[in-house]
């Protein structure tokens, strides 16, 4: 029994000492790995991951944005769930640092609103051309539209356009196309995208409803520091009832985002802001229910208050405006001469009457019009851009009456050429496109962006 306890003592020494030395044996190796890591590499995070601060920092940047994100978006069908996937590693891919990306570009001017459009499609994404296969409108004369062509466009080579894009007869969908276009917006120092919009399922005659897109666009605004408000299109039975769902259902849904722009009032509220085009179709009592203060179902003190810009086309509808509620008005039109509103020389006018009724008053310029791509027999409405001589008169004009706020039309409605997207000179066999030679592709972009700085220098003297 003696021998016995004897060897039993032994291996328990041995055992001991084995494991002692096993446990020496880790320790020493994670002080060597302790050595190799840098102090300043999180605990937790990937081994080495520390060794490339930019790329951790751009990846804790898109993970707190991304759980923003996630927050306010809700439910998606899966369809724009996974075009919404595609938007956001295309986004982690291709972040630069924020400093660098905020050092490239110019600042943005949130007093600088840009019209723009996500209407357009192609086979790639879309399964079809959409937009850029636009017919070709008859006149409502029959006698006219008889000596007109008929029919509709063949993209790619063949586009309802009189100008062709350098991107090509692309899809709104593509998440290049949409980070390229934010690139070039921000490089042109304008700060508001008004996005033209139709509630869910509903479109344009010659589109298909963009609701569903609205994610990714005030993803990749917010990776350029730019805003997005809405253009509220003419949908079918718009009234003031269909509008006050409208606006609930767009503030519900995307007014957490952090590109959701808000206006800073003079009473120093932020305020979402909406553009209503062709507001002037509805009479004024209707609209009265909605935006005035004792409106029967009225959004003003409201969780839903917002500032809403009617569109002005005559001079008899300020008064209108005036009388419905609105809080300012635009005139869109980038031809000037075609309508009052449109028409530079009674811009001074309409700022009077906006300031003697507490109103705001945004002119809307434009680098030139074309439609006879999609309206062959209004070439009488054409307005030459004169290598940008026309836009520049456009902004001077603007500038004259102080406004608060400039509006761009457009950045890309290609249909009747009023956009400042980059376009290149194309020759197919039966078209030869517009160009904006003898500048460069980016030219419009440029002027818009010395323009943009010659009106913050100017605004700062009028608010001394």
């Amino acid at each position: 029994w003696i021998l016995n306890y004897d060897i039993m003592a032994r291996f328990r020494r041995r055992t001991c000492i084995v494991l002692l030395l096993f446990i020496l044996f880790i320790c020493s190796i994670m002080m060597a790995l302790k050595t190799l890591r840098p102090d300043r590499a999180g605990f937790g995070d990937p081994f080495g991951l520390g060794l490339l601060p930019e790329l951790q920092q751009r990846t804790v940047l898109l993970d707190n944005k991304q759980s923003s994100l996630n927050r306010v978006q809700g439910d998606t069908v899966t369809r724009v769930s996974n075009l919404h996937s595609i938007a956001v590693n295309t986004m982690k891919a291709s972040m630069p640092p924020v400093n660098k990306l905020e050092e490239e570009l110019s600042s943005p001017n949130y007093n600088f609103h840009i019209f723009y459009y996500s209407w357009f499609g192609n086979p790639q994404f879309d399964g079809k051309y959409i937009h850029w296969n636009h017919p070709l409108l008859p006149h409502w004369d029959p006698k006219i539209a008889n000596n007109y062509p008929k029919g509709r466009h063949n993209p790619p080579e063949d586009i309802g356009a009189n100008f062709y894009p350098e991107l090509g007869s692309y899809s709104s969908k593509d998440p290049s196309v949409i980070e390229a276009h934010m690139k070039q917006m921000r490089s042109a120092s304008t700060g508001v995208i008004v996005l033209s919009w139709y509630p869910p399922g509903m479109a344009d005659e010659n589109g298909e409803p963009t609701d569903d897109l609205v994610p990714v666009i005030l993803d990749y605004a917010h990776k350029y520091n730019l805003k997005v408000t809405f253009h509220i299109e003419p949908y079918k039975d718009r009234d003031d009832r269909s509008m006050y769902y409208n606006v609930k259902y767009i503030i519900d849904k995307y007014g957490g985002h952090p590109a959701f722009y808000r206006h800073k009032t003079s009473t120093g509220r932020f305020l979402p802001m909406f553009y209503v085009y062709d507001s002037y179709v509805t009479i004024p009592e209707i609209w009265a229910n909605l935006l005035t203060v004792s409106g029967s179902h009225t959004i003003r003190n409201t969780p839903y208050d917002a500032l809403f810009i009617a569109l002005l086309v005559e001079e008899r509808h300020k008064h209108d405006i005036q009388r419905s509620g609105f809080d300012g008005m635009y005139t869109y039109f980038a031809t000037n001469g075609f309508s009052y509103g449109s028409s530079h020389h009674n811009w001074a006018s309409l700022k009077a009457f906006c300031d003697s009724n507490n109103l705001m008053f945004i002119p809307s310029v434009g680098p030139g019009y074309i439609d006879t791509s999609i309206r062959p027999w209004n070439n009488h409405n054409t307005r030459n851009r004169v290598n940008g001589k026309y836009y520049e008169t456009a902004f001077s004009a603007a500038l004259l009456v102080r406004p608060e706020i400039i509006s761009i039309t457009s950045f890309n409605e290609w249909h009747e050429g009023t956009q400042i997207e980059k376009a290149v000179p194309k020759r197919t066999g039966q078209v030869v496109y517009l160009d904006y030679k003898p500048h460069k592709p980016n030219v419009y972009l440029e002027l818009t962006q010395k323009w943009s700085e010659k009106y913050r220098k100017e605004q700062e003297q009028w608010l001394m």
